[in-house]
């Protein structure tokens, strides 16, 4: 494998997190009705961040939540023993528009399985997508409504976001060769 090449660094996931933040404040007018779940491992701490910087642009707390996809994959017969992640969503999402936080945005598998988990809590208004990342290659006809960075890439190559909460030491996002 060859060594990674830093795609975002600290400063430019601080803003392009505040970018998406403001984004999401301008699209949705009714920030009362707006929930983020985050999906792990990675958007539900960028679900986290963005709560934060939402807060003080709409000076009202957004609600946030975990929302664990595995159990709606449609590849889970591929996975030899997959990582179960809690799930935790400790508000009503009926008639909210809910903001899809993930790192990632690569097939649109992810997202697929997120969406049919949301519903597993109720029927949202409106479901947006946010993602720090995207970088090609859906399988899927899904979009997000949001996006830090595009990066194409090669099906040889992966994206990873290390971030201080999950024990890096510092934020960024990489990119390595298989």
């Amino acid at each position: 494998m060859s060594e990674p090449t830093v795609i975002l660094d600290t400063l430019a996931i601080q803003r392009a997190l505040t970018r998406i933040a403001h984004e999401i404040a301008e699209r949705n007018e009714r920030s009362t009705e707006v929930a983020l779940v985050g999906i792990p491992v990675g958007g539900d701490h960028l679900a986290a961040r963005l709560a934060k910087i939402l807060t003080g642009i709409w000076h009202h707390a957004v609600p946030v939540g975990i929302l664990d996809t595995t159990m709606h994959r449609d590849d889970l017969d591929d996975r030899v023993a997959p990582t179960v992640h809690p799930t935790d969503i400790p508000f009503d999402v009926t008639g909210k528009t809910v903001v899809l936080v993930d790192d990632v945005l690569f097939s649109g598998r992810t997202t697929r399985a997120a969406m049919d988990a949301l519903n597993d809590f109720g029927r949202p208004q409106k479901i947006q997508l946010a993602v720090l990342v995207d970088r090609g290659h859906r399988e899927l006809p899904i979009k997000a409504d949001f996006i830090g960075k595009n990066v194409p890439t090669a099906l040889d190559e992966k994206i990873f976001l290390l971030l201080t909460e999950s024990g890096a030491s510092q934020d960024e996002v990489v990119l390595k060769k298989k």
